[in-house]
């Protein structure tokens, strides 16, 4: 694994070993989990509420300690929760650059407010937002960043149908620009095959499946391939199609 450290400590992958978390002496949340992310990989999490995702994903973010196993990543990571979490007295490009002082921070704010389609509002105080407005200006706060790992933790799920397809193709173009390595947390096996690279499915704290996606872009629903995907999925998480 020697290797394969020096690369994370680059800011080229993601490695967890072993990795066992425990609440109050309760059973393991997770449980001796391995996962490894390779540079520029889109990886989607799947799984049951309580299966473990979000406690994965706070553990890669830096929120949880590591107790039992182990943990490398890049060091430039940045999140994107379901809540936007915007500072409603700051405007929106403010928010974008929060904690963040250098020279010419504004010029790259209003750029990646570009990128996300909101340079329109980068002045705009972030209560006048809708839900998609304010989930790209959380996106462009990732982004800003240019991390070389970037975690969203169920993105989309407050979002209504429409809004929630047209995000989706955002993070698809965004990812496709900037090649950092992706997590996605999400519910939605359909989301999970249009836009990653690789699926895992969580049960108890463990890894139940781990498919490769190697489906060509753009993706279409009617492609027989989705849908053995889909219904492999489906399978594991214990909703069964026939």
């Amino acid at each position: 694994m020697t290797g394969r450290r020096a690369e994370v400590e680059s800011g080229t992958a993601v490695i967890v070993e072993q990795l066992t978390r425990r609440f109050n002496g309760g059973p393991p949340v997770l449980d001796a989990l391995d996962l490894a992310i390779a540079p520029g990989e889109f990886v989607a999490l799947l799984g049951h509420s309580g299966s473990g995702k979000s406690t994965l994903l706070r553990t890669l973010a830096g929120l949880d300690p590591v107790t039992e196993g182990a943990v490398t990543r890049p060091r430039d990571v940045s999140v994107v929760f379901q809540e936007h979490r915007l500072l409603p007295w700051k405007r929106v490009w403010k928010n974008v650059v929060l904690g963040q002082e250098d020279k010419g921070i504004r010029q790259r704010a209003e750029a990646v407010l570009e990128e996300v389609g909101l340079s329109h509002r980068k002045s705009a105080w972030p209560l006048t937002l809708s839900g998609g407005e304010a989930q790209r200006a959380a996106l462009a706060r990732a982004l800003v960043r240019e991390p070389a790992f970037l975690m969203l933790d169920e993105p989309f799920a407050a979002l209504d149908a429409l809004t929630r397809l047209k995000m989706q193709q955002l993070v698809a173009d965004l990812w496709k620009k900037h090649r950092c390595a992706v997590l996605l947390v999400t519910h939605d096996v359909d989301e999970a095959l249009l836009l990653a690279d690789r699926a895992v499915v969580l049960e108890r704290g463990q890894i139940r499946v781990d498919v490769p996606i190697p489906l060509p872009r753009p993706r279409r629903h009617s492609d027989p391939e989705f849908e053995r995907l889909r219904t492999l999925l489906l399978d594991a998480l214990g909703v069964h199609t026939s």
